[in-house]
């Protein structure tokens, strides 16, 4: 596997490690060179199976992973023959970092990686295939018939049976295997030197205080959430009737227009704060210009362009799938793909028509532009300065795509408003999606360490993610939930076994790079009306970061897009500044906040109690009936 070059220096490195830095660029060059027909052997194989579900493809991409396994094995104890550690060269010493912390392949037992790579293909399994029989709409998967329901629907009863019947089909049906997913996980990664699988997740952040500094962000941020929570609390409770609420302040889960209750926007009509301004259903405008799947990438790919990007490649058009096939089951969530050969890169997603599918749409092909503007780098550095920052960069280009004023510049607005009312109505339908996800991406990790730490065990894993849904979120759930459930697995990143305290972090990091790309840019209008569209100054600025990959810590890129070296929620609560100051009038009279504990009383919908008195007078008839029959046999 290895040239002549390598078994000369694990000769030499027998008797004493390697301090030569030509031989360290060598050695590294080599493996750049073998590693990227490697990589793209194994990222098509993981494609052919999450776009196709069946068991030969699994065998075929588990046998791959297991491949990479032996080479990245091997590579790293080729690596440690160099004393790179002393390597005066910053960027050769990174790469020799990069090398060595091979995380789960450094295990010495390949069935161990084998139950890793097979557990997490039957968790994504279950998730992917899983379906809800409704009476009215016979069986349904996530995409797109949940999905549609629990957007559209205002029926408390409805909504409530599709959130526990995709619970029921999904999360429930993983606790046992999740349990020794866990288990594998934590042994392998001893091997790489770390106590458990969250303290590896972490330290790809390069931050010794990376946990504490998420939590003090987070608490910067929770009095704009608190504020937002009571005011759409309210508005919930004119809608579905304040008995439909438990006394302790919490929202129940299910009445947020999403699945997972993570953003809020899909309930925009019920919480539209001035109903006569300047509203747009942009949905219905989609569908009125006949937009259809392709013409939502190619608006997407016209933004990037006009700040200077690249277009999207032709393997791109070509290899994409980017509506849900007909005759095979697939992962539906959507991803984006770096083949690392520089040129193939894709991305999968089940598209629909919707304007929050338009912003997804942004938010994968946001991953493709940093993926080209990284491809020059070695192969070891084609990734983003920390996770939150492909995440940011996926996401920013929403905070102007959004604005009014360039949805009038696509089509998709006739007018942009400039009056206070609409400018309310703006920011909070922002809120929604910006200021709303916070605790949901904060809590999902918390509750992910606390398990791989084995704080949270198989005796108490739901239990302790609704305490933590309670109390960082405010909701709760609205019918009993116990030890047999297992609600974490409701949501694809847990069976997916995607790191998800990324997604918080982009959502503070996205706001710092608007700010700055806005002042590039030489924005005149309040940061929450700049739309950097068609300015190529910002989209320099931008790439100026991009191209770095992860060739440097991550404080050295946000240095070049923002002047700065740390994160700051400052941006992001600017941003919201008039709307944080109208939501509290509104809170005048609400008791903002909720009980840190969840509550022990759920109320129940009138129809779901007559339903169940109904059936309990049904069985006694029926007892009663035969008690009778009986004795006059007799």
């Amino acid at each position: 596997m290895w040239g002549a070059l390598i078994l000369g220096v694990l000769f030499r490195g027998a008797l004493t490690q390697i301090s030569d830095e030509n031989l360290g660029w060598n050695f590294v060059n080599e493996y750049n060179n073998k590693v990227g027909s490697l990589w793209n052997e194994n990222v098509k194989k993981s494609w052919n199976y999450y776009t196709n579900l069946t068991d030969y493809n699994l065998e075929v991409m588990t046998n791959s992973t297991l491949q990479m396994a032996e080479f990245d094995k091997e590579a790293a104890k080729n690596a440690s023959t160099f004393a790179h550690d002393g390597f005066g060269n910053a960027t050769l010493k990174r790469l020799f970092k990069k090398i060595v912390n091979i995380g789960f392949a450094a295990t010495n037992d390949s069935e161990q990686l084998k139950a890793i790579s097979n557990l997490e293909a039957d968790l994504t399994g279950i998730y992917s295939k899983g379906k809800v029989c409704l009476e009215s709409k016979g069986c349904l998967q996530l995409e797109p018939g949940l999905t549609d329901i629990i957007t559209n629907s205002r029926s408390y009863e409805e909504l409530l049976a599709v959130w526990k019947g995709w619970r029921d089909a999904s999360g429930k049906l993983m606790r046992t295997k999740y349990t020794d997913f866990v288990k594998a996980m934590n042994a392998a990664i001893k091997f790489s030197g770390f106590n458990d699988t969250g303290e590896y997740w972490r330290s790809w952040y390069e931050t010794p205080t990376f946990e504490q500094d998420v939590r003090t962000l987070f608490e910067e941020l929770e009095p704009l959430y608190v504020e937002l929570h009571a005011y759409v609390r309210k508005r919930l409770k004119e809608k579905y009737g304040k008995d439909m609420f438990p006394e302790t302040g919490h929202i129940p889960a299910h009445l947020f227009g999403n699945m997972w209750a993570q953003q809020w926007s899909n309930i925009y009509d019920l919480l539209v704060p001035f109903p006569g301004a300047s509203s747009v259903d942009i949905t219905a405008k989609m569908k009125e210009q006949n937009y259809n799947v392709t013409h939502m990438y190619r608006v997407a790919e016209d933004f990037f362009m006009s700040i200077g990007m690249e277009k999207m490649t032709d393997a791109f058009w070509q290899n994409s799938m980017l509506v849900k096939p007909t005759d095979r089951d697939v992962v539906c969530h959507a991803s984006a793909w770096d083949f690392y050969d520089e040129n193939d890169f894709r991305i999968k997603q089940c598209t629909s028509v919707t304007e929050d599918q338009l912003l997804t749409v942004h938010h994968e092909m946001g991953h493709i532009v940093y993926f080209q503007n990284y491809r020059h780098q070695p192969r070891l550095f084609r990734g983003g300065a920390n996770p939150g920052f492909h995440e940011g960069m996926a996401d920013i280009v929403s905070l102007s795509f959004q604005t009014p004023e360039h949805m009038k510049v696509i089509g998709l607005l006739d007018e942009v408003p400039q009056d206070s009312d609409s400018d309310i109505n703006f920011l909070l339908k922002m809120a929604l999606d910006k200021v709303a996800f916070l605790p949901f991406g904060y809590l999902i990790d918390q509750w992910r360490w606390s398990v791989f730490r084995g704080d949270t065990n198989s005796s108490n894993y739901n239990q302790h993610w609704w305490d933590l849904r309670c109390r960082f979120q405010g909701i709760s759930s609205p019918v009993k939930r116990t030890e047999e459930d297992f609600d974490p697995g409701a949501k694809y990143h847990i069976p997916g076994n995607t790191p998800y305290i990324r997604y918080f972090v982009s959502f503070v990091v996205q706001f710092q790079w608007h700010e700055a790309l806005c002042r590039e840019a030489g924005n005149t209008r309040p940061l929450h009306r700049c739309d950097i569209y068609n300015n190529t100054n910002a989209g320099n600025k931008l790439r100026e970061m991009l191209r770095m990959g992860s060739s440097k810590p991550w404080q050295d890129a946000m240095e070049a897009i923002t002047g700065q070296r740390t994160m700051s929620a400052k941006p992001l609560v600017n941003y919201f500044d008039p709307l944080l100051k109208w939501l509290k009038e509104q809170n005048k009279e609400e008791n903002t906040g909720w009980s840190a504990s969840c509550p022990s009383s759920i109320p129940t919908p009138s129809a779901l109690a007559a339903g169940s008195a109904n059936l309990f007078i049904s069985i006694t008839c029926f007892v009663l009936c035969v008690f009778f029959a009986f004795f006059q046999i007799r």
